[in-house]
């Protein structure tokens, strides 16, 4: 799997982009982190779910493996 980083500037200045160590993003400035998504395991159902920061609780994506999640949240939540 190929990483890439997305980094999206508003008019203000501020930068926006889903983290990802592949760049040391403090040479921007200061960090604010926020979450777009939470990955946690299902003991139900034995798989991985992607799953909205906040709200609601129904799986955005799910799979055997969390590192499948993370690629998928790398490709869906930034575009």
């Amino acid at each position: 799997m190929s990483e890439q980083a997305v980094i999206l500037f508003d008019s203000a200045g501020a930068a926006h982009c889903l983290y990802s160590e592949l760049l040391d993003l403090r040479q921007l400035g200061r960090l604010r982190i926020r979450r777009a998504t939470r990955i946690e395991f299902d003991a139900d159902t034995q798989l991985w779910d992607v799953l909205p920061a906040e709200g609601a609780s129904t799986a955005l994506f799910s799979s055997a493996t969390r590192r499948e999640c993370l690629a998928w949240e790398q490709a869906n939540v930034m575009p």
